[in-house]
């Protein structure tokens, strides 16, 4: 099954566009990813969009997950608390959502992250 294979997880949203310029980051820093669903992860349309974005990084053999939803996209590591994400973003602002996918990729890599505007609470 593709889930053993070491990849960033995805929780995606029902509206993808928005969040592709987040994946054409984390391929162009060459890692893999996958979208993940309810099928990998038991009752995962219930979660908030940080739990998604959290349990898709405790998925991921990577340890790193994304999550987003209309308003906000969240970059998880598995180590950080569940509530406290790496990074979260407005899904509007299209360059930081790339750098949202670059430093996702940048994080498994080790290397230092892209600056990002992010949202505060």
């Amino acid at each position: 099954m593709e889930i053993n294979k070491p990849a960033i997880f995805i929780a995606k949203a029902s509206d993808s566009e928005k969040f592709q310029t987040a994946l054409y980051g984390i391929e162009e820093e060459g890692i893999p990813f996958r979208e993940i669903n309810d099928s990998d992860i038991n009752n995962l349309s219930s979660m908030t969009t940080v739990e998604k974005a959290y349990q898709a990084a405790l998925s991921s053999k990577l340890g790193v997950g994304l999550a987003y939803d209309d308003q906000y996209a969240y970059l998880h590591q598995k180590n950080l608390p569940a509530a406290e994400p790496l990074f979260k973003v407005s899904i509007s602002k299209q360059e930081s959502i790339n750098h949202l996918g670059t430093n996702a990729a940048r994080l498994v890599k080790g290397i230092p992250f892209k600056d990002i505007e992010e949202k505060g609470e």
